[in-house]
């Protein structure tokens, strides 16, 4: 899903929440301008990653340091013209993502009376994941600048 119809002019950073089925892809800038999130199946997280680079000006990926990532680091070195690619820990993305789903797409009528922590979101949460991951990315550069 594409967040914004203007395209950035800055270099923007790719998120990737690898799993064995299914795989998180958002592109953010560094002000935090979220251009784009999509939960896709894992056989063709390499193909939309692709089409991604040919859309947005990536300067590198981010991706999270748990299921499967050694493998998935390794297809993406692979590939001709590699990104960068920095792991981030991953740890309570998950439990993070579901809160921010529902800041993101907040409940309507009924649903809304449930408390949060009981509401389960009504789709696959992964690309959310990315965007985290590309925040604790952020995060970390400010920190290790301060």
């Amino acid at each position: 899903m594409v967040a914004d119809e203007i395209f950035p002019d800055q270099p923007v950073i790719l998120g990737f929440d690898p799993g064995r089925q299914k795989c998180g892809l958002a592109v953010m800038g560094v002000d935090r301008r979220l251009y784009y999130h999509q939960v896709v199946a894992a056989e063709s997280a390499i193909a939309t990653l692709q089409t991604l680079r040919q859309q947005f000006p990536i300067s590198l990926l981010v991706m999270g340091d748990q299921t499967s990532s050694k493998a998935w680091k390794q297809k993406l070195t692979a590939l001709p013209d590699p990104l960068r690619v920095i792991t981030v820990d991953e740890r309570h993305s998950s439990l993070e993502a579901r809160d921010r789903y529902w800041q993101m797409y907040p409940p309507k009528g009924l649903m809304s009376l449930i408390p949060q922590g009981m509401r389960t979101p009504p789709r696959e949460i992964d690309d959310i994941v990315a965007i985290l991951l590309i925040e604790r990315y952020l995060e970390r550069l400010v920190s290790d600048s301060l």
